[in-house]
């Protein structure tokens, strides 16, 4: 649903700029200047000021996993073995430099945490398993949950 959308200093062009960008990062700003009905100049301002103020996050582009030998994908969800800001501090500067993991949140209900992994198949994840997450000792336990079809994956918010 996309209709008029106002947070803080936001207006409409700033926006729609947003979401042009997040469609094609792409863009030059005459590109993006056109798309929006303003000129080169404000339009590379506008985008200067949505990175500085952190609207804008950085520039990627998006690899294809399959073509990668990195498409099967497993929500393994965790459990630590205690709760504190100790361990969870420790897990989480863990899990940020497992290059596998591609996304983790924490979340609420039975498990502590949710992973995304990316992997070449299920022997690699048996292994990953045993070598990597296995061995983290404040792991209490985990469930993993394997992808069997991608239905749908934007990138980006909804605007």
């Amino acid at each position: 649903m996309e209709g008029k959308f106002s947070v803080g200093r936001l207006d409409a062009t700033d926006v729609a700029i947003l979401r042009h960008l997040q469609q094609d990062a792409r863009l030059t700003t005459k590109e993006l200047a056109a798309k929006v009905h303003l000129s080169t100049t404000p339009v590379y301002e506008r985008v200067k000021r949505l990175e500085r103020e952190g609207y804008i996050k950085k520039y990627v582009t998006i690899l294809d996993a399959e073509k990668l030998n990195k498409g099967f994908i497993v929500f393994c969800s965790v459990r630590l073995k205690n709760i504190n800001k100790e361990l969870a501090d420790e897990f989480c500067a863990t899990i940020r430099d497992i290059p596998e993991v591609t996304e983790c949140y924490n979340i609420s209900g039975r498990f502590d945490y949710m992973l995304i992994i990316h992997a070449p198949d299920m022997k690699y994840y048996q292994e990953f398993l045993h070598n990597v997450l296995g061995q983290l000792p404040m792991l209490g336990s985990l469930e993993s949950t394997f992808v069997m079809e991608e239905v749908k994956h934007v990138f980006g918010v909804t605007i």
